[in-house]
């Protein structure tokens, strides 16, 4: 407690034995102890009256439900974009403020020189948009749900 060693103590019960002598030491003993443990309790005593004073207890809960309902919020904040799907965006044409034009002709087919490997006319197309995976609900690294 005080960082008091062995041999520290064997040199204060030394120099007690040779100042009260061997009559006195256990009386002296007794009496040292009874008074630590009356300091002991008293202290503690007064130390839960303070306690129960300010409300400790209570403002402990207080903080551990405040820091609960933190990081619930973070958890949504988090969990939000995840949860929703996000929807397919498809393109949207360029309007002109000008009315629209007569269609053009289409174009003529080039000549086909090889007509094993002629293919069909290439055309140009998007990537299909990919579907939103949501985790799975036993996903280890998401953080716990709160109910």
């Amino acid at each position: 407690m005080f960082g008091i060693s062995f041999s520290e103590l064997l040199l204060v019960g030394l120099v007690a034995l040779l100042v009260l002598g061997p009559e006195r030491l256990p009386g002296a003993a007794r009496t040292a102890g009874l008074w630590i443990g009356r300091l002991k309790r008293s202290f503690n005593a007064i130390k839960q009256e303070v306690e129960r004073e300010i409300g400790a207890d209570e403002i402990r809960r207080q903080l551990h439900n405040e820091h609960i309902l933190s990081l619930e919020q973070e958890a949504r904040k988090i969990l939000s974009p995840v949860q929703e799907t996000p929807k397919p965006v498809e393109p949207v044409a360029e309007q002109s403020i000008a009315p629209p034009a007569a269609p053009a002709p289409a174009p003529a087919p080039a000549p086909v020189a090889d007509p094993v490997h002629a293919a069909a006319p290439a055309t140009p197309t998007e990537p299909a948009p990919t579907p939103a995976v949501s985790p799975a609900p036993h996903d280890p690294t998401l953080p716990p749900r709160a109910p």
